[in-house]
Formats: C-alpha cells, sequence, structure tokens
C-alpha cells in the first residue's frame, strides 16, 4: 500500500517572489493561504486579473524595480528606495534621471563587463590544454 501524498505547499511570501509581485498588494485570499506547486502553475500559465494588473502596474517588488531601472538592490538602498514601487513611479525616476540613479547604472553596467571578461577569460582557460603534471 503506497502512502498518501500530501501536495507540496509553498508560503504566500513564497509564492509572490516566484511570481515577481509585491505580497502585500496581492488580494487578502492569496496572502492569508498556502499555494500548492498545483496552484502557483496554473497562475504561472493563466494568471487572473489581479495578477496581469500587479504585473503591468505594481506596486513592485524591489527586484523588479531594481530590474526595471537597470540597477542592483543594494543600488536601490543607497538611492533612499526601500519601499515597493508602481510603474508610473519607476518611470517618473527613469524621467528624472537624479545622480544617483546615473551612477548606480554606470556601476551595474561595469559590474556586467566585467563578469562577461570573466567568463570570458574561463572559457579560454578551459580550452587550453593542461601538461603533464609531475
Amino acid at each position: 500500500m503506497t502512502p498518501h501524498k500530501t501536495p507540496q505547499t509553498m508560503k504566500p511570501a513564497t509564492a509572490a517572489k516566484k511570481l515577481g509581485v509585491y505580497l502585500e498588494a496581492t488580494p487578502a485570499e492569496f496572502q492569508e493561504g498556502v499555494v500548492s506547486r498545483t496552484e502557483l502553475s496554473a497562475l504561472q500559465a493563466d494568471p487572473p486579473e489581479w495578477l496581469l494588473e500587479l504585473r503591468r502596474n505594481g506596486p513592485h517588488p524591489r527586484p523588479v524595480v531594481a530590474a526595471k531601472l537597470g540597477v542592483s538592490i543594494a543600488g536601490l538602498a543607497r538611492g533612499g528606495v526601500t519601499e515597493a514601487l508602481t510603474t508610473e513611479q519607476i518611470e517618473a525616476l527613469k524621467a528624472d534621471g537624479p545622480e544617483w540613479l546615473q551612477r548606480e547604472r554606470a556601476t551595474q553596467a561595469e559590474v556586467r563587463k566585467e563578469a562577461v571578461r570573466i567568463k570570458e577569460r574561463n572559457a579560454e582557460r578551459a580550452e587550453q590544454p593542461r601538461g603533464p603534471r609531475a
């Protein structure tokens, strides 16, 4: 006799993170319940209107805000952005182009260039034949 399998569930915060939405902006029934993997898959495959609206207009969680602004999460904090922002607020920040945002974007661009350089260097090293070991 095989034991009955219980569905894997996750906390609403985990599900919100996987969906890329700000938990406090989700409906109360989402925040108060648990989400099974099957339910999460259904939300991803066929998002309800509230999820589409959150993804479109926010408020967005910090990782999404950082990605939309082209900076790191730490860069957001250095710029004084610690709360979730709406799409409108993000667009206003982009339009204003404050000095901290320009600086953080430049920093992020340098980080990306360095990551590419390291990846290329490692690929070159992997292609080089190794000599005999003594």
